[in-house]
């Protein structure tokens, strides 16, 4: 199979990792990536894609949910003392293109979406950040309560929910907004896998909002799909969520 190269942005959250695979190489310290035909994945139809990965996914979702149920009724209710609906949601693409509505606790002021436009248009530097990442490093619309959920990453607790619902999987690619398939390097091993609560990018790429480097990770996991894969991508995310490394 031949490999065409291209060029990823520099990054500072980047980090090589063997569940990369061998062919993401770097150049310094500018990640290069070989940008395959994503049309034919067979590992996404092996017997553990079909059908093992949905069963994983039910049973140690009820495991969380039972475990984490007194954690997320607290959380809720300090939200709802510090102001308004405890809960998010939010249109996000799922398998095959198919639109759902994606749960979290609320980490942002109760109009934040409103308030964006207007942060956007008073700070161009903002707006630039805004336009290249679609995510904000220091967003002024997040709560106190709010960064500490992020940082540990206890504001998609709710998401369990969408796992057992089968909107989502365990471990997949990061769910994205509908708004976002134009940025996008080749969506279809994205298309091809139920959005992640956790997955490649979590554990090697927190902080690097590249689309392009979301495509490669996408791209990895669908072409090395399997049951180990998916245990050892849950457990450095323990790992992650421990160093608290999440805005």
């Amino acid at each position: 199979m031949t490999l065409h190269y291209r060029m990823l942005p520099d990054s500072t959250g980047f980090q090589t990792s063997p569940l990369m695979g061998a062919d993401l190489h770097g150049l310094g310290a500018v990640p290069l990536a070989p940008y395959v035909d994503a049309s034919t994945l067979p590992a996404t139809a092996q017997p553990y894609a079909v059908n093992g990965k949905r069963v994983l996914d039910v049973v140690l979702s009820l495991v969380a949910l039972i475990l984490a149920a007194p954690i997320l009724v607290l959380l809720a209710l300090a939200l709802w003392i510090e102001g308004g609906n405890p809960f998010y949601s939010q249109v996000r693409l799922g398998m095959n293109g198919r639109r759902f509505r994606m749960w979290k606790l609320r980490t942002m002021v109760q109009d934040a979406d409103m308030q964006l436009a207007g942060w956007l248009a008073r700070d161009p530097q903002l707006r630039a950040e805004w336009e290249l990442t679609q995510k904000l490093k220091n967003d002024p619309r997040i709560t106190r309560l709010g960064r500490l959920l992020r940082k540990t990453s206890m504001d998609e607790l709710p998401q369990v929910f969408n796992v057992l619902r089968g909107d989502m999987s365990l471990v997949g690619p990061r769910p994205m907004l509908p708004e976002q398939m134009p940025l996008y390097l080749n969506p279809a091993a994205y298309l091809a896998l139920r959005p992640g609560l956790t997955g490649l990018w979590q554990i090697t790429a927190r902080n690097e909002e590249s689309f392009d480097l979301r495509a490669v990770l996408d791209l990895r996991y669908a072409q090395r799909l399997s049951f180990a894969l998916d245990l050892r991508i849950i457990l450095g995310t323990f790992a992650v969520i421990w160093r608290a490394t999440g805005y």
